[in-house]
């Protein structure tokens, strides 16, 4: 059996892996348009802190190819594949064939519409390339410029201020980590980083760069300009799919797949913050590109793709952020833009001790949350979502921290 991997991040890896527990002699070739070796991507934002350096970040061993028998082609992006051939073609011309393929190629940062982008230090943040050739004009930088209030955003800005560089953030909505959280979180974090030196402008945004030869000005949407040694374009991603024939292969946001992470093409799987699948908490389809689905996906992936049916129940989006002395937790349907009139909120703040949680409930479901400070529950609210046990006592027990979330489910 001959398969190919389109990408080595974690969900790459994790289907390598289970391929090689089925079928020790399967000729396994992986295709990563990086020359690194498998790493952890979420700890970049560590690594242009400063909190570790790059040989904290490989998430295998320097044996990791050898020791499975993998051909890496690291390097070449893929730009077509050909469904009836069963091939695929990398931008240097490089051909290779497949009876089982898996795309994992992850995502791409979302383009930034505005003049002058051809200026030197103006950067996206996806990679351990991008973040040294950050790192490499610290010493020349005293304001930085992030664009877009996400999680790039906001772990770029986080990690520039921990380097005491001055940073302004400019977003387009109303408040920060929008897609993340509701208002009072999201001014809560905002406030946070704003004690400690950060500048947050809200509903704006960029529409050229000025410099001699590298980035000195940014012209505003409101006609303003703002001096700037860098800027660091966070506006999000969308799966990295562009090489797919959609004619071929069904697609949304993501590359659609069932329980056993496959296509409706044949001998074709995707999986990662490429692929498609059901959202537990929001009961439809939904890419939720966060490691811990990407790492399971894989290996479910692999298992199938080598004969060993195995079946994935869905993703659930969540995330555990700390900013100076904040803790921040959030999981499943909590942002306004995605919750509608069946949902019902629960939510108290005590602004003495700098805490807020919010509850969101789908008739007894829980099917969302948000937590600043006093997470440590969270992970028993994490499995009530993705249990969909009913919560039948009221929720204002959930919101006492002292309560024993994990009495609801029998533990």
């Amino acid at each position: 059996m001959n398969y190919v991997i389109i990408g080595n991040g974690v969900a790459g890896v994790t289907a390598a892996e289970a391929i090689r527990h089925i079928d020790a002699r399967g000729q396994i070739t992986m295709i990563s348009d990086e020359s690194h070796p498998p790493y952890c991507r979420p700890m970049i934002s560590n690594l242009l802190e400063g909190a570790v350096d790059v040989s904290r970040l490989p998430i295998r061993g320097p044996d990791f190819y050898d020791r499975l028998s993998i051909t890496p082609a690291l390097g070449s992006r893929v730009t077509s594949l050909d469904v009836n051939e069963r091939t695929v073609t990398t931008k240097g011309g490089q051909i290779f064939a497949y009876d089982r393929l898996l795309i994992a190629a992850g995502a791409d940062p979302r383009p930034l519409d505005a003049q002058g982008l051809d200026l030197k230090n103006i950067f996206f943040m996806r990679n351990i390339a991008q973040v040294q050739e950050m790192i490499a004009t610290l010493a020349d930088t005293r304001h930085a410029l992030v664009l877009g209030g996400g999680l790039v955003g906001f772990k770029a800005a986080y990690s520039l201020l921990k380097r005491n560089i001055g940073v302004t953030m400019l977003i387009r909505s109303g408040y920060p980590l929008s897609m993340q959280v509701d208002e009072t979180a999201g001014e809560m974090i905002q406030q946070v980083l704003c004690d400690h030196g950060l500048t947050v402008r809200t509903e704006i945004s960029v529409t050229a760069f000025e410099g001699n030869g590298r980035v000195q000005t940014a012209h505003l949407s409101d006609g303003s300009q703002i001096p700037c040694d860098m800027a660091i374009i966070g506006k999000g991603v969308f799966p990295a799919h562009g090489f797919v024939p959609t004619d071929r292969i069904d697609t949304d946001a993501g590359i659609l797949v069932d329980d056993h992470m496959a296509t409706n093409a044949p001998g074709i799987y995707a999986a990662g913050d490429v692929a498609e699948h059901i959202d537990i908490a929001r009961q439809k389809k939904w890419v939720n590109a966060i490691w811990p689905e990407a790492a399971a996906q894989g290996r479910v992936a692999g298992f199938n793709m080598a004969g060993q049916a195995l079946g994935y129940r869905g993703s659930l989006s969540r995330n555990v952020m700390r900013m100076f002395d904040t803790d921040v937790m959030t999981a499943g349907r909590v942002s306004p833009r995605d919750t509608d009139e069946s949902c019902r909120f629960f939510s108290a703040r005590d602004p003495g001790r700098q805490t807020y949680r919010k509850l969101v409930f789908q008739d007894q479901i829980l099917v969302g949350f948000v937590m600043i400070n006093q997470i440590e529950q969270g992970g028993v609210l994490t499995s009530l979502i993705q249990s969909r046990t009913p919560v039948k006592i009221s929720a204002h027990h959930l919101l006492d921290p002292g309560f024993n979330v994990s009495r609801l489910l029998g533990r």
